[in-house]
């Protein structure tokens, strides 16, 4: 493996909010392509890791890398700019906007659909193509999704399991190198979820994505990621293999429990 490789790597990294270490000495190493989870229970740190690669935080201590390029210092807005796009826990989307709208936000941050003030003002050809390529490409990403029947709907009219593909889909019109979701099924019938986990291995291919992804649904952590850093009150308690971090006796003792059921 060679430093190209990894697309995001962290260092030490750290964060204190009034003397409580919330996450302490987390290194993470996800390469290209790869579909990585962290996993643990609430409060285990793993939304505030989130929060300090999109610079929502500033980390205490150690250093968060993009394709070898330093993230901390960063904006949010430079940092979605260099390649991070993520979701949350809870959907925010424009609900008083049609769907293909809220994707179209995303795509005005595509350097290839971008023109000059003047074009955009005096609507100059150039203007209308890329508002006509842009628009195209917004369906394109709904259709992946099977959302392109509702793109004239409202976003708040959409159901819960569409919200949920729509706040991807919309996260994907950045055009990230990193995508990070944050309990992406979370809500979700079986169903959907099924139909989610198809969808994200199908985007990680198609457009050459690195997923880093936060879930509590072990069925679905185990049927799309391919490494895991599951972790304990802000440190790790072990990662590498999912198969063999969902087997780990500590991991079964801390997060899945000592008997099953049914």
């Amino acid at each position: 493996m060679t430093v190209s490789d990894v697309v995001l790597k962290t260092e030490h990294l750290g964060i204190s909010f009034g003397g409580l270490k919330a996450v302490e000495d987390v290194n993470l190493e996800v390469k290209k392509q790869q579909l990585y989870g962290l996993v643990g229970p609430n409060g285990a740190g793993k939304t505030t890791i989130f929060n300090m690669i999109t610079g929502v935080y500033t980390p205490t201590t150690g250093k968060i890398f993009l394709e070898g390029e330093p993230l901390v210092g960063h904006t949010q807005e430079q940092i979605n700019h260099m390649g991070v796009a993520r979701t949350f826990q809870n959907i925010r989307l424009f609900n008083n906007m049609s769907v293909i709208r809220n994707v179209l936000v995303g795509l005005h941050y595509d350097e290839r659909f971008k023109c000059s003030m003047i074009e955009s003002m005096l609507r100059l050809p150039r203007h209308a193509h890329s508002e006509a390529a842009m628009r195209e490409r917004a369906k394109e990403i709904l259709r992946i999704f099977d959302l392109e029947d509702e793109r004239n709907n409202l976003a708040c009219n959409l159901p819960y399991g569409k919200q949920r593909k729509l706040e991807i889909a919309r996260a994907l019109a950045t055009n990230p190198k990193l995508l990070l979701l944050d309990e992406p099924a979370a809500g979700m019938n079986p169903q959907e979820t099924a139909d989610l986990m198809t969808i994200v291995k199908r985007i990680r291919d198609e457009f050459g994505l690195t997923v880093l992804l936060i879930e509590h649904d072990m069925k679905f952590v185990s049927g799309l990621c391919d490494e895991l850093t599951v972790l304990n009150f802000g440190t790790v308690l072990v990662q590498g293999d999912t198969d063999k971090c969902l087997n780990d006796p500590e991991v079964i003792k801390a997060y899945i429990g000592t008997t099953q059921e049914g």
